[in-house]
């Protein structure tokens, strides 16, 4: 039975889009099943003097490394990227309690843009998502799509291949700058070496990524330029962040003789010309939820967030007096819960940032090459109940994990489908993916609390570059705390406290009992099996 099917609101990123896509199975396909005819049906021939187009490798950049406390005064310490705006790292953290129950709560609005997710257990079968924001606040996008059928499977990576970005140069300097998005639905087209005809054809996907299964060679890749765009210039950067294709052909040769994911396409809009709207997202306001009720866990992952502001829409009467109250919504039950607007957040920042008060949430280490060791690890799945599954598939064309959700249906249990945002109708993927064990304290049937505390450590799982490394959580004092008093956010170690790296990029962590089991099922493939602590619903 299929793992993975294709449903109206994966499809919420694209425009021109009417028909689903293969449906990808547990294992990650092979790109060539996503493949399809080009629109126009016939595709453009290559000049015959395809050397007038000659190949400028760049240099690539070196590889990043920073933290736990050495970060750049641009740098977010909860991703370890740059921010857009670097005054907004001198307003404290947003903790906000997003709905994951009932399903007319999904797709959640804003959860791309957090830099933190902690996924935690309920009662009775349920999970929600305490999602931290820092650095920058969520904005909603129009996508850009060409008349072309969209990438939805990952992409396979047992093969030599090569791809990567096709993304929006909203700045015209011809380099991938942080937050500049991906544009889904162009079509690429690859060639052989003096074919004049196309022998591959694939899509970008809804975060721009693209890629090809192929033997080494020697290939002429061709993009179909969308309407009303215009191609940036090209190689004016590092060869891991500029455009490498011609602006006046849309082409470029490429030269195959091992894996890799450098050859990337910018586009930028003509002046003068707005861009066409997903039809599907009209009215989507800048919101981030549905926002639900405040637990008692929250306590301990606001003392981590040092003077942070935790958001939530009322709580429990055992829980409202034991949890900060920086800011409350409305406490609605209809379509999963309350909006939160995106320009209210930033006003509460504000209002809660405080001139007396150094905080200081540099805690973890960051490098985009992965620690040695490790086993692979390109697909995980998230057993919660019956009714509450999801799975993480590794794409190494973005380097990150793509999150997979089902739809609460007894029919249809254990299906899964994209996971987007609904802000800017991207399916959710995050670079880093961790599973923490920890003590859960039935405080009442359907209240729990978990000991993350100051002062305690415990396992953990860290899932990234599509390998798992066993690690180790910690909230204990380092030489920051002890010589401040403050603390700082939860840390990533090894088992004798040396920081483990991450990956630049967002983090997930699925916070569960220490007898839930995480096991191999072989070929990469792994499963988390959550066991809920006796006495709770």
């Amino acid at each position: 039975m299929s793992r993975y099917k294709n449903t109206l609101t994966a499809l919420l990123i694209l425009y021109f889009i009417a028909t689903a896509c293969a449906v990808p199975s547990t294992s990650i396909p092979a790109p060539e099943a996503a493949e399809t005819q080009p629109p126009a049906s016939t595709p453009t021939d290559l000049p015959t003097a395809t050397a007038s187009i000659p190949p400028t490798p760049q240099p690539f950049a070196t590889p990043l490394r920073l933290g736990p406390d050495d970060f750049p005064a641009d740098y977010n310490p909860l991703t370890g990227q740059p921010v857009l705006d670097k005054t907004t790292l001198d307003l404290p953290a947003l903790l906000v309690s997003v709905s994951n129950f009932p399903v007319t709560a999904r797709p959640q609005s804003g959860l791309s843009f957090a830099d933190y997710v902690f996924e935690i257990y309920i009662t009775e079968g349920a999970t929600r998502f305490l999602s931290a924001f820092y650095g920058d606040f969520p904005q909603p996008e129009i996508p850009f799509t060409g008349g072309c059928d969209v990438r939805m499977e990952p992409f396979r990576a047992d093969e030599t291949y090569f791809g990567n970005r096709v993304w929006l140069d909203t700045n015209q300097n011809g380099v991938q700058d942080y937050g500049e998005p991906g544009v889904g639905g162009v079509c690429v087209l690859l060639y052989k070496d003096g074919d004049f005809e196309h022998f591959h054809m694939t899509t970008t996907d809804s975060n721009g990524y693209y890629g090809f299964n192929v033997e080494p060679g020697t290939y002429t890749l061709e993009v179909k330029l969308p309407e009303g765009m215009q191609f940036t210039q090209a190689n004016v950067g590092d060869e891991d962040h500029d455009s490498d294709v011609d602006p006046a052909s849309g082409r470029t040769p490429v030269e195959v003789a091992a894996s890799t994911l450098s050859v990337d396409v910018g586009l930028i809009p003509p002046v003068g010309v707005t861009p066409t709207p997903n039809p599907a997202a009209k009215g989507i306001d800048p919101e981030i939820g549905p926002v639900r009720s405040g637990r008692l866990v929250y306590a301990d992952f606001a003392a981590m967030f040092q003077d942070s502001c935790l958001i939530y829409a009322f709580a429990s009467e055992e829980v409202l007096d034991k949890i900060p109250q920086c800011a409350m919504v409305t406490h609605e039950t209809a379509n999963g819960g309350a909006m939160l607007d995106v320009t209210r957040m930033r006003a509460i920042a504000e209002e809660n940032e405080k001139a007396d008060t150094t905080f200081n949430y540099a805690s973890n280490q960051y490098t985009d090459l992965p620690p040695e060791g490790g086993s692979a690890a390109t697909q995980f799945d998230v057993f919660i109940a019956n009714l509450n599954q999801s799975g993480w598939t590794y794409d190494p064309l973005m380097q990150s994990y793509l999150r997979y959700t089902d739809n609460v249906d007894k029919a249809t249990a254990g299906q899964l489908h994209p996971d987007t945002d609904r802000l800017n109708g991207r399916q959710l993927h995050f670079e880093n993916v961790i599973v923490l064990f920890a003590e859960h304290q039935v405080i009442a049937p359907t209240i729990l609390d978990m000991d993350l505390s100051q002062g305690n450590e415990g396992p953990a799982m860290l899932f990234r570059d599509g390998r798992v490394y066993e690690i180790r959580w910690s909230t204990r004092s380092g030489a920051y705390e002890k010589r401040t008093g403050l603390r700082r956010p939860i840390q990533w170690v090894d088992r004798d406290g040396n920081p483990v790296p991450l990956k630049p990029g967002h983090t997930w962590v699925v916070v569960v009992t220490p007898y839930s089991s995480v096991t191999s099922l072989g070929s990469g493939e792994w499963k988390l099996r959550f066991y809920p602590p006796a006495g709770a619903q």
